[in-house]
């Protein structure tokens, strides 16, 4: 199904840093149909702002955060089935916009809200209930994602990157054991361990290169904890989008992964969540549907790392 012609309720996170490119996205969505705009300040405002919901198109209008939370209301009221999301990416990182190929200016994501087509796309769902949207992120992706986001405002997207530089050269690690599908992917002392729908996190670092999020999969990687120099590579090889050519870094891929041990920080699309020492997530095969644009993006070049 390609296009609309429904009414859309577009849900505004007032936090999100794109805001700014609200007005001139919804003049161009009224342009065509009816549209409501909804200001929410956090996921408890969400219920009184779709109430009522029976189908149609729900516009998400922030970053992955902003999603998530908009899917997580759809998932947990069990409407996803008979509603279509749509995603105006005004956020810091707006990583599954860029797996998917919706553009992150305002005016032209707006387009794909109105004639893009209705693409389903997996989920990742923990044994809470909590849904994932483009990642889950163990580890220092959690550390960084709580750190970078008072910085957010002044840095941008370099929020991450540079949170991410004194992090990882800092954290000793955390003590866990990474099952994929039943079988045991790593165990021992991690750096991080990323479950990817998408491909990037932070604003477009390759953690995923093979992820693709209607495939009924879910990608897997693990970095253990190493010294400076190996640490350097790492970073070096997620700019460039190629991390499982370094040393110390697994990847698998299945549809159930489970983390066990010490208790990590973890974040769902850049969300924080509680620490756990046990955590289990399974994909949720094309549970949602997003407004995507007709033609897939092509495949992000990758450069070469040095030994």
């Amino acid at each position: 199904m390609s296009g609309t012609d429904d009414p859309l309720v577009v849900v505004a996170n007032q936090r999100a840093s794109g805001i700014d490119g609200l007005d001139q996205a919804v003049a161009a969505l009224r342009k065509r149909v009816e549209t409501t705009v909804v200001e929410v300040a956090g996921p408890g405002d969400l219920e009184a702002a779709l109430a009522g919901l029976t189908g149609g198109t729900v516009v998400a209008a922030g970053g992955d955060g902003t999603l998530n939370m908009v899917v997580q209301h759809l998932w947990e009221q069990g409407w996803l089935h008979r509603v279509v999301v749509g995603l105006l990416p005004l956020g810091t990182g707006n990583d599954l916009a860029r797996t998917v190929g919706i553009p992150l200016d305002a005016s032209a994501a707006a387009t794909v809200v109105l004639s893009g087509r209705s693409r389903p796309l997996d989920l990742l769902v923990d044994g809470a209930g909590t849904v994932a949207v483009n990642a889950v992120h163990g580890g220092i992706g959690g550390l960084v994602a709580t750190r970078a986001a008072p910085l957010k405002p002044l840095l941008g997207r370099m929020a991450y990157v540079t949170e991410a530089a004194w992090t990882g050269a800092r954290t000793p690690g955390w003590d866990v054991r990474v099952e994929v599908d039943g079988g045991v992917l790593a165990e021992g002392t991690v750096l991080f361990a990323g479950i990817g729908n998408g491909t990037t996190i932070g604003g477009g670092t390759v953690l995923w290169p093979l992820a693709c999020p209607d495939d009924g999969l879910a990608e897997v990687t693990v970095a253990f904890a190493a010294g400076i120099g190996a640490r350097l590579r790492l970073a070096g090889a997620l700019r460039c989008g190629d991390p499982h050519r370094v040393d110390g870094v697994v990847m698998g891929r299945g549809s159930a992964v489970r983390i066990d041990g010490e208790a990590m920080p973890y974040n769902a699309d850049g969300e924080a969540l509680v620490p756990a020492p046990s955590r289990t997530w399974r994909v949720q095969e094309r549970a949602l549907r997003l407004r995507t644009p007709m033609e897939p993006a092509e495949a992000s070049a990758v450069c070469e790392v040095a030994p």
